[in-house]
């Protein structure tokens, strides 16, 4: 009873102190543009609702198309028009490039190494080359035409031998296994999924969980007061479930330093290249957080 006596104490003086710095604006920037006054510790959380995008909407004709917001303890700055969009995004695209990562992200620090979360950098530009180079430029999208080919008929025979069979055929999960085994070819030279066995449902359900785990709300991401607790458990999960498929990767890395190609191949032979000539260039962390997002 003594120890619920203090902390409900500790939680009045700190809202007491929150309220004096609201009112008397200390702490506050000065240069912010409009936005609703913020409540003491919950900030403007209260007005996002369960429709968040319909609540900023209407939040926006009230204060303009830029608009501040105090989410918990974090300071949020809200765009919500073209012109405002394309000035931010594009004319000072470098000034709002580094992200902020949702604190379920530092699970095996994939925030600090994948080429989505890091600030622009070396690293950064090493990562963004890799991808542009092998995957996301034309010539490497008419190079794999022929794989794109090969598993769309893949996908028809497997559906061909499920009639033939009178089984039905989960359209989702076998798209998911075409899709996923295009992508993990296009990276990786492999099938990550058998089509024909049942192995993909472990690694689907991984999948899902993953990104209900990325996409769930945090406390963390608005309070960092609780970083260390984790009280929702969002990245003690989510350290699981990338540790699946991070040893996953660290397998096929194993299994690829055997062969010792001659050439590149695919996105894991150039990194895995990259990484030999120079190691601090791109270690193999950073390797499988590339990998990771990429599949995932």
């Amino acid at each position: 009873m003594e120890f619920v006596t203090i902390v409900l104490g500790l939680l009045f003086c700190y809202t007491l102190v929150q309220a004096t710095f609201l009112i008397l604006g200390i702490g506050r920037p000065k240069n912010l543009p409009p936005g609703p006054t913020p409540l003491p510790i919950i900030g403007s959380l209260h007005l996002l609702g369960d429709q968040p995008h319909q609540s900023l909407a209407k939040l926006a004709k009230i204060h303009g198309p830029i608009m501040s917001l105090q989410l918990g303890r974090i300071t949020t700055l809200v765009i919500s028009s073209a012109d405002a969009a394309k000035e931010v995004l594009q004319k000072q695209d470098l000034a709002f490039s580094t992200r902020h990562a949702p604190d379920a992200l530092n699970a095996h620090n994939h925030s600090g190494n994948s080429v989505v979360w890091i600030p622009i950098g070396p690293l950064w530009r090493t990562l963004r080359k890799i991808l542009n180079t092998n995957i996301f430029s034309g010539n490497s999208l008419d190079a794999n035409q022929h794989l794109r080919s090969q598993k769309v008929q893949e996908l028809v025979a497997y559906c061909r031998k499920a009639s033939e069979s009178n089984e039905s055929v989960d359209i989702g999960r076998a798209a998911f296994r075409t899709s996923l085994n295009l992508l993990s070819n296009t990276i990786v030279s492999k099938d990550l999924i058998n089509p024909y066995e049942d192995s993909g449902k472990e690694f689907k359900e991984v999948y899902s969980n993953i990104m209900i785990e990325v996409g769930k709300p945090n406390l963390v991401d608005f309070f960092p007061l609780f970083k260390k607790m984790d009280p929702q458990g969002n990245r003690r999960r989510l350290t699981r479930h990338f540790g699946k498929v991070l040893d996953m990767f660290e397998e096929l890395i194993k299994e690829r330093l055997t062969m010792k190609r001659s050439k590149p191949e695919d996105v894991l032979d150039v990194c895995l290249k990259i990484h030999e000539e120079n190691p601090k260039e791109v270690n193999r962390a950073q390797i499988k957080s590339l990998l990771l997002t990429q599949i995932v």
